[in-house]
């Protein structure tokens, strides 16, 4: 993580300076080789605020630009040739960005000097960025090579088809980065034929905590034809670890979700791909969520103080109301609500609220029925447990009893819990397990077809739904 964050600091400087950089010798050559030809005299080199406005804030909106295209995101699972296109897609996009705002609107004799800006902005912008970016990556990709740097990985299989994974990864001239710890057997024998090369970790009932104990960050799939049925539950439990799966490609049919090559000369595996959005959106999704949290918080201060009041004169006990809730990969946080029932309401363990539940006092009923109470969610935002839209966050008591019915439930830990969901505006609050799993599929649904279109879709209809009075 300490590395990543390294790495990642030295792109972002390189890239300010080659914004920084290519800005400035955009401007000269303007100055120099465009002007002169426009007005029939030389022009002098003043820095004007043209110039200053670009030289100071253009560097800021690349580097934005690169954050929201992924560019920053996995640092050191990257390849040249994908910097290349990245870079190279970044830079048409971004320079066409800038023309329009800053150049435009420049004094020129025909429209062939647009062409001849255009184009020198983008080859000074692209060469100036390219070349910080494969030295960075090119010096990061040979201390992989050289197992300088490596990813904590487990393979999941015993018997032949892990023997053959494992001693082609280690017999490779150039590492692909698997440091390999150990296995996790899926069937039980008395003699696992990894454990003539490896250290055997347990057995796959015992995967997750496994996986946590030793920090795994990646795992290789590697089963026989016979364990294969247990495939759907091993990656099924994996989704909720925020961990890399690849899987050796004879199971590819098996497996679940997007697949795509890791690789071209070294072991070929194949990548589970647990992304439901792209990267852009994400990103857009997790600033959009920061933005709207702060606004709302700070809007709606004058609304909380009246909750504040009328929580306290409602009943005794705390104004915040803390439960823990499990969120994206299993972990579990502390959610904050306003409280809405009599202090003390769960005494008697862990129960639903209903419609007319008499643990809900007056006052938690109104702010229930508006949401009100759930205002204290924005903090859980801008902490990062939540977002905005997602599946809502139930508790491990619940859970538990909804994928005895429903196993499929744990796919809804591959996102961020949200503090309002499609299965929420559909339904409202469940009040048994059994609504709970109805709602589910809407949840499904939901990841399936993640998008910033969808969620500003619910976020519209959960608008209507708190102005209705539809909140429970």
């Amino acid at each position: 993580m300490k590395n990543q964050r390294k790495q990642r600091i030295l792109y972002i400087l390189f890239d300010f300076l080659a914004a920084m950089s290519a800005w400035a010798l955009f401007f000269l050559y303007r100055k120099i080789q465009i002007e002169p030809q426009v007005f029939g005299t030389e022009v002098p080199i003043t820095l004007g605020p043209r110039f200053w406005t670009g030289i100071l804030s253009l560097p800021f909106a690349w580097i934005l630009l690169y954050y929201f295209t992924g560019f920053y995101n996995n640092m050191f699972r990257r390849s040249r040739l994908d910097d290349f296109i990245r870079t190279l897609l970044s830079s048409l996009l971004g320079v066409v960005i800038v023309f329009f705002l800053l150049i435009l609107d420049d004094t020129i004799l025909d429209y062939t000097y647009y062409y001849s800006l255009f184009t020198t902005l983008f080859l000074l912008h692209f060469t100036l960025t390219l070349i910080p970016r494969m030295i960075l990556t090119s010096r990061m990709v040979a201390k992989v090579h050289k197992r300088e740097i490596g990813f904590k990985t487990v393979m999941i299989g015993s018997n032949e088809n892990a023997v053959d994974v494992y001693l082609d990864i280690i017999n490779q001239k150039r590492s692909n980065g698997y440091d390999i710890l150990g296995f996790i057997n899926v069937q039980k024998k008395e003699h696992y034929q990894l454990q003539d090369h490896l250290t055997h970790l347990g057995g796959h009932e015992n995967m997750k905590s496994i996986l946590m104990d030793w920090e795994v960050e990646e795992v290789i799939i590697a089963l026989d034809p016979l364990e294969q049925d247990k495939i759907g539950d091993i990656v099924n439990r994996l989704s909720l670890l925020d961990i890399k799966i690849s899987a050796i490609p004879s199971m590819t049919d098996i497996l679940t979700g997007k697949v795509k090559s890791t690789t071209i000369f070294g072991t070929p595996l194949l990548e589970v791909n647990q992304d439901v959005m792209p990267a852009w959106q994400q990103n857009v999704k997790q600033l959009m969520d920061i933005v709207i949290s702060v606004l709302a918080l700070i809007l709606l201060i004058p609304m909380s103080l009246f909750m504040i009041i009328g929580v306290k004169l409602s009943s005794s006990g705390p104004i915040l109301y803390k439960q823990g809730r499990i969120g994206r990969f299993g972990r579990e946080f502390m959610i904050f609500k306003f409280r809405s029932m009599y202090h003390n309401a769960e005494e008697n363990g862990p129960e639903l609220s209903s419609k007319h539940d008499p643990r809900v006092t007056r006052f938690g009923q109104m702010m229930r029925k508006h949401r009100f109470d759930e205002i204290p969610n924005f903090i859980n935002v801008l902490r990062g447990d939540m977002a905005l839209v997602g599946p809502r966050p139930e508790r491990e008591y619940f859970i538990d009893k909804i994928t005895k019915i429903a196993p499929h439930y744990i796919h809804l830990h591959k996102v961020k819990p949200g503090i309002t969901s499609w299965g929420q505006v559909k339904y409202g609050y469940a009040e048994s397990v059994e609504e709970m799993i109805k709602r589910l599929r809407f949840d499904i649904l939901y990841i399936e077809n993640m998008s910033l279109f969808v969620d500003v879709k619910i976020l519209f209809y959960t608008v209507i739904t708190i102005m209705k009075g539809r909140g429970v």
